[in-house]
């Protein structure tokens, strides 16, 4: 049975470029199209721009069977992604296709009783979920004619653009907040590209990207996030897809996502919504659950007090992935909450920390401090009675916790013995 196309391309917006099934820009807001190119913002009203899809031509059937026999990446899922037909044989990193951890161990130790899983995106390339939005980018930056390809960063998001660029062949320069993390730092700056400290948090490095475009001095350049955001995007999509495939071509019931910009979530929300459209998974309800550190929660905040409106705040935690005090998607991660009947919760630094080593000592996960603060937010979700235990849920780990060993710098050696039977047992580990 064929499906019906999930975004209408009714108008007379035409690509300009060959991006597989996109079809157009369409703002998010006003409806507006135009046709595909390095812009992210409306002309007619400012809102977001984001890619429109023609489907109508896919059945079912046959699509699952075409994404099944695909490449254990993100493009298995080409068909639904604006990439051209051949992406799987262009020099890319290739992410995507990792773990979705059943975590018993841990399930116990919350009380879950419905099934609990982590997908665990610290298994991309550069050990984070950045690698799937940057070889998304990549792809509308060969296709567009970039030579240097950028963003601002708050550490993952810039290991990822050097890395795709080094196997690109293209030049990078990154930008990021001077106080970073010193491993994300490292892990950004080997690929060889060059890497810039904006004195400011991640918002003063975003405004400064945004005016460098502007800029003859920014002309040819692709910044992942500013000019290619609607196409960056989408590579978040590919996170809802996995899971759905990895359950059985099933929806979860629940799953729980990190929000910095927001992005991530809305984009896991719109692979659901897609999956639904085009008959690959059935049809029925989930919640979506966003997860923020107290010292950065502007959504959550919002969320709290019942308002439509994201006050910005000055971050102020040790999550400095999640570190956005000015979330651009923030308002409609409060319209998926609320429409889907979850929830935006944040934890405090000493209860991310606490997750960290939760999830180590049940799953043998190592995580981020955005991992720390989903599954913070999901143990306290539990106790407040928000998250209902008896049904399937997803939580994310959305990065390596090797890239913020500060975090828990305080764990160390158990004991300290001299090489023999009588110290080892003095010390009380026999």
């Amino acid at each position: 049975m064929a499906v019906q196309t999930v975004a209408s391309t009714t108008d007379s917006a035409a690509p300009s470029v060959d991006l597989g099934p996109a079809a157009a820009l369409s703002c998010r807001e006003c409806g507006h199209r135009v046709p595909l190119g390095p812009v992210f913002a409306c002309q007619e009203c400012f809102g977001p721009l984001e890619i429109a899809y023609d489907f109508s031509a896919y059945d079912t059937e046959e699509l699952r069977r075409r994404i099944e026999a695909g490449p254990a990446n993100i493009w298995r899922y080409a068909p639904l992604l604006p990439v051209p037909a051949d992406v799987a044989t262009r020099p890319n990193i290739n992410p995507g296709w990792t773990q979705l951890v059943q975590a018993d161990n841990l399930a116990r130790e919350l009380g879950v009783t419905g099934g609990l899983f982590v997908k665990d995106d610290s298994g991309n390339p550069t050990h984070s979920f950045k690698d799937r939005v940057v070889a998304q980018a990549l792809e509308a930056a060969r296709a567009f004619g970039f030579t240097t390809l950028s963003c601002s960063s708050t550490g993952n998001l810039a290991g990822a653009v050097g890395a795709a660029a080094a196997r690109a062949g293209l030049r990078s320069c990154v930008f990021i907040p001077h106080d970073l993390e010193q491993g994300k730092v490292v892990m950004a700056a080997v690929y060889g590209g060059e890497l810039v400290g904006i004195q400011g948090n991640y918002d003063d490095v975003n405004r400064f990207c945004s005016e460098l475009i502007g800029d003859p001095a920014g002309e040819g350049w692709g910044f992942v996030n500013v000019n290619l955001r609607p196409y960056y995007a989408e590579g978040s999509k590919t996170l809802a897809y996995e899971v759905c495939e990895q359950l059985g071509w099933r929806l979860p019931d629940q799953i729980v996502v990190p929000i910095a910009s927001g992005s991530q979530l809305t984009k896991i929300d719109k692979g659901l919504q897609e999956l639904i459209g085009l008959g690959l998974v059935e049809d029925r309800p989930y919640k979506i659950f966003g997860a923020q550190a107290e010292g950065c929660s502007p959504v959550s905040t919002a969320y709290k007090a019942g308002h439509d409106v994201v006050r910005p705040q000055k971050p102020k935690t040790i999550a400095k992935s999640l570190a956005i005090g000015n979330p651009a998607d923030g308002p409609y991660v409060l319209d998926i909450a609320r429409r889907t009947g979850g929830a935006v919760e944040d934890v405090t630094d000493d209860q991310v920390v606490d997750a960290i080593r939760l999830l180590a000592r049940t799953e043998g996960i190592f995580a981020e401090t955005a991992g720390g603060v989903t599954v913070g937010v999901t143990k306290k979700l539990i106790e407040n009675g928000v998250l209902d235990p008896a049904l399937t849920t997803v939580v994310l780990n959305t990065g390596d916790g090797l890239k913020t060993l500060d975090a828990v710098a305080d764990t160390g050696l158990t004991a300290t013995i001299r090489p023999n039977l009588e110290s080892f047992r003095e010390a009380g580990l026999a």
